[in-house]
């Protein structure tokens, strides 16, 4: 199917029977602090908080009366099934939902309260979407897709109509989250009908980005795992149909981090108030990174600001990150002498700047090693800093982007052993559920000692969990064999710098 072809799909939509037209604000402050005019379509306003209503309605408005009258079946994360369960209240049928696992509490009880039956399936979006199609089967129930759907597809192009109808000054790009493909592909089309000038450009967190992989390869590429902190956009597989469209009429595909999102999510609140999903700020996120790789200015731009569905207590973990993604704060580790006077010569180096954390414990007669984190304005302060302290013979090691420093070390700073011989590190994600912790212990060899474990909640969808496990020398390969069949992400910290300057059981300096 052609563009022009989604532009009267689009111009017929059936969206206004249940939605109404979002308005488009003026980020000012993030506008003034870019250089450029930044405008967020306001996606989160609809009833259900979230632009899934636009297509979810769509589709369902098409169906005969006798495909209502059987019942319809969706697999979500939450906000299309939230769209769903609306629509089927709207137009008197009944819903079936699969959601995965994982999804927020929030928006299983929302799509609860609009009269949906809920049915929690696997870890991912993808997981759920295999077990909706055995039960649509088993139930000759009628399937509403997400995304790779045409009368989906043109519900969620009205968004693209309305900011074209609502700017009427020139306007350079439109930047758009993605997952399976359904809003850009809907955006696009009509944009490229109407005004190819203007470019379109796709966001996606680093950890989801099957649509950029599958642009680039030319096919669809499913991926093995996901990254679940954007749950409204973690698809590992992309649709036919948004493929084929976003191929064709994207202009570029860009990725941001979960750092960068979390401080898209404290720009939107700062500029309208709004506290966005993570998927609801990728969009900011993406006009962010992009005016200032391509150090552009004076340009007028659109971030869909897709919706709102965030629990509450994310919003922690949230507000931890956000400084380090607008590159508020840097993180270090600093190894200076461990005598009379270094203390105060450190913090002299450091100067004004205000410290948003320290962490120390002694364990070595000849060095210490700080934990420090630095609010700065950006920029080239970060280098600054390093060159200071080395410049003075501090040995500096930047961790602002280090995993496993952020989520871990900062709260275990001084926790060595010296039973610890042995040890191999290992971080992982596990589903934040009950069980997932017995299956992990239940999986491992018994005669594997556990010598460190690190779990802070994080109101977050997945558990980041930090473990050191004594695993003797003969027995690697049968380590490797668990770690495959645990089914969870992990990565080897073993020999991260940060855990070998403040966890292992010798110095940094003694281990080598």
């Amino acid at each position: 199917m052609q563009a022009n072809d989604y532009l009267r799909r689009i111009l017929n939509s059936r969206v206004y029977d249940v939605a109404k037209e979002t308005p488009l604000d003026l980020a000012q402050e993030l506008s003034s602090r870019l250089g450029s005019n930044i405008y967020l379509k306001r996606e989160d306003l609809h009833p259900i908080f979230s632009f899934k209503i636009r297509g979810a309605y769509n589709k369902m408005a098409n169906l005969t009366s006798a495909e209502l009258a059987k019942g319809v079946i969706a697999s979500s994360a939450g906000n299309h099934a939230q769209g769903v369960a609306l629509a089927a209240n709207r137009l008197g049928c009944e819903a079936l939902i699969v959601m995965p696992q994982t999804a927020p509490s929030l928006k299983i009880d929302a799509v609860r309260r609009l009269g949906a039956e809920v049915v929690l399936w696997g870890d991912s979006y993808s997981d759920a979407f295999v077990h909706a199609q055995q039960l649509m089967a088993d139930r000759e129930l009628v399937f509403v897709h997400p995304f790779d759907d045409p009368d989906v597809i043109a519900g969620q192009g009205t968004v693209g109509m309305e900011i074209l109808r609502q700017l009427s000054q020139p306007l350079d790009a439109i930047f758009v989250p993605v997952g399976g493909g359904g809003m850009i592909s809907g955006i696009a089309a009509y944009v490229k009908s109407v005004r190819p000038d203007v470019k379109v450009i796709g966001v996606q967190h680093n950890e989801s980005t099957a649509m950029t992989q599958s642009v680039r390869q030319g096919h669809q590429v499913e991926l093995d795992d996901v990254g679940l902190f954007s749950d409204g956009t973690a698809v590992k597989k992309v649709g036919i149909e948004t493929l084929k469209l976003t191929a064709a009429y994207v202009d570029e595909m860009i990725s941001v981090t979960t750092d960068e999102t979390c401080a898209a999510m404290k720009d939107a609140f700062t500029d309208i108030r709004a506290l966005l999903e993570p998927a609801g700020a990728l969009a900011i996120a993406g006009a962010k990174n992009y005016l200032s790789e391509h150090r552009l200015a004076g340009l007028t731009i659109v971030a869909v600001a897709s919706g709102a569905n965030v629990n509450f207590d994310r919003l922690r973990f949230v507000a931890e990150r956000a400084e380090i993604g607008e590159e508020r704060e840097a993180v270090f580790a600093v190894t200076i002498p461990e005598r009379p006077g270094s203390f105060l010569h450190f913090c002299q180096l450091i100067g004004k700047r205000s410290i948003s954390e320290f962490n120390y414990r002694m364990s070595d007669s000849n060095e210490a090693h700080v934990f420090v984190g630095v609010v700065t304005d950006g920029g080239d302060e970060k280098a600054e800093i390093v060159a200071a302290l080395s410049g003075a013979g501090f040995v500096t090691t930047d961790l602002t982007n280090d995993e496993l420093a952020k989520s871990h070390i900062r709260h275990l700073v001084g926790g060595r052993s010296e039973l610890g011989e042995g040890e191999v590190l290992y971080r992982f994600q596990f589903p934040e559920r009950p069980g997932a912790l017995l299956n992990f212990l239940s999986a491992m060899n018994p005669q594997w000692n556990i010598s460190l474990f690190h779990y802070r909640s994080q109101g977050a969808d997945t558990a980041r969990v930090l473990v050191g496990i004594q695993v003797p020398a003969g027995d690697s390969a049968s380590f490797n064999e668990f770690l495959e069949k645990l089914g969870y992400r992990y990565w080897d910290e073993s020999s991260n710098p940060a855990y070998r300057l403040f966890l292992h059981s010798a110095p940094e300096n003694e281990s080598r």
